[in-house]
């Protein structure tokens, strides 16, 4: 069984990878079965699922940790910008993403704006349409990962730009060098469901975007209570839902091997969640809703890359690592460093990438009850590419969003005013404006743009 799982998670993982431009005889084109109608639903239900977990998951996150006066700006730009992000993947992220390799950095334009699509994507047996849902859907949740880092006090006209200019520049190029076919395909890294290509790429982004908007007004590190617990508990459950749609629609296939991969995912959120509970009792005495949701959201991070190559076993040490890293560089970040990267995307999603990208060097080993190695392969050679395949990411990453966050600024102003975060120009303005009618039914306040 075992080694049957094996067997059929390499393909998978090769087919998956391997764009039109593959060598002759690499894929055998009349061995693909057509289309699939259960393959293609567990796709489109996945790819739905993905899309609860980024709106409204992640949202409520980000409103509950967030102030009060936050929580309308936050639904309302991260709304704006999965719908942006969506068209504009439509049009053309998909095709950079996803087209035919070219010289191994960029997707050809070959399903410029899904115009020439094919009826099942090639190297699967689903429908190309269902394959494109399934991106959108990731491609919404790495942007509105990176959109947590400036709640509260980034102009939605800035953030609206940024999400969708960043899912071309940054994330299209990144996805098609891993998963498209790209040149770090071509080094051999191993990410199965987005550890590198989706949670690190948008951690490390997330971190420079905190960096150039500036922390928030009376930002308190640490300490700084979230505004509603229960929100944030409630976009959790979402997220706790929501990855196992990530990780087992990542199969392409209502197989075993989602199954398998789903076990994984969750197993490794459950132990991260005890474990960081753990920790905070050791170090602080008590434990906190925050705490756990915190542990569950390094787990599902660190468990991206692995989840169908790994063993359940591994899997439980993967959440069990990734906890207490994720722990200290969260309190690194916001008590050392002082960066007030308010959703912790960095800390969590990002280390927690870093953890599981890593960790899957040596749990896919055989000898670990992981699929294996390619012939010929060990574990310091996939240590290696992991390597390789995170420092190109984490360059391209800051680089990236650097250009983006800075170039946007040019033409819209990155922040709102002080005044504007803490309310206090509400306050002034109904000091000199004529106050309403009391009857009068109140006009729903407007957001800077």
């Amino acid at each position: 069984m075992i080694a049957r799982l094996a067997r059929a998670a390499v393909v998978s993982a090769a087919l998956l990878a391997t764009p039109a431009w593959a060598a002759p005889g690499v894929i055998d084109m009349a061995a693909i079965d057509p289309a699939d109608s259960g393959d293609a639903a567990f796709v489109l239900i996945s790819a739905v699922l993905v899309m609860l977990f980024a709106l409204p998951g992640v949202l409520l996150m980000q409103a509950g940790r967030g102030t009060a006066r936050a929580v309308q700006p936050v639904f309302l730009q991260g709304a704006a910008i999965a719908a942006l992000v969506s068209l504009l993947w439509v049009v053309v992220g998909y095709t950079l993403a996803f087209g035919d390799a070219g010289g191994g950095v960029i997707g050809g334009g070959n399903a410029w704006m899904l115009i020439a699509l094919g009826n099942v994507r090639f190297g699967t047996a689903v429908p190309e349409s269902s394959f494109v849902l399934f991106q959108i859907a990731g491609a919404m949740l790495a942007a509105l990962l990176v959109a947590g880092a400036w709640v509260g006090r980034a102009r939605f006209g800035w953030a609206l730009a940024f999400g969708g200019l960043w899912s071309l520049i940054v994330y299209a190029p990144v996805a098609h060098w891993i998963w498209g076919g790209g040149w770090l395909f071509g080094f051999g890294v191993l990410d199965f469901a987005g550890g590198i290509a989706l949670h690190f790429c948008a951690g490390i982004s997330a971190l420079v975007a905190a960096l150039i908007i500036g922390r928030r007004a009376g930002w308190q590190g640490a300490e700084m209570a979230p505004h509603n617990p229960t929100l944030v508990l409630a976009g959790a459950a979402l997220l706790f839902v929501g990855n196992f749609a990530l990780a087992g629609g990542w199969t392409l296939a209502a197989t075993d091997d989602a199954s398998s991969a789903i076990i994984n995912a969750h197993v490794a959120a459950s132990v991260s969640g005890l474990v960081w509970l753990l920790i905070e009792k050791l170090r602080t005495g008590s434990v906190s809703a925050l705490g756990l949701v915190s542990g569950l959201t390094a787990g599902i991070a660190a468990i991206a890359p692995a989840a169908g190559l790994v063993s359940p076993g591994a899997a439980i040490l993967i959440g069990l690592i990734a906890a207490p890293a994720c722990y200290f560089a969260l309190r690194f970040v916001t008590e050392t460093l002082a960066i007030d990267d308010s959703n912790h995307a960095f800390a969590l999603h990002g280390v927690g990438g870093l953890i599981g990208a890593l960790l899957v060097a040596l749990f896919t080993s055989a000898s670990f009850g992981g699929i294996g190695y390619p012939d010929g392969g060990g574990f310091g050679g996939q240590l290696l590419a992991q390597l390789i395949g995170l420092g190109a990411v984490a360059m391209w990453s800051i680089l990236g969003t650097l250009i983006v966050g800075y170039g946007i600024a040019m033409a819209i102003p990155m922040r709102i005013s002080k005044a504007e975060e803490t309310g206090e120009a509400v306050v002034a303005a109904s000091l000199i404006e004529p106050q309403a009618d009391p009857v009068a039914i109140p006009t729903e306040p407007s957001l800077p743009a």
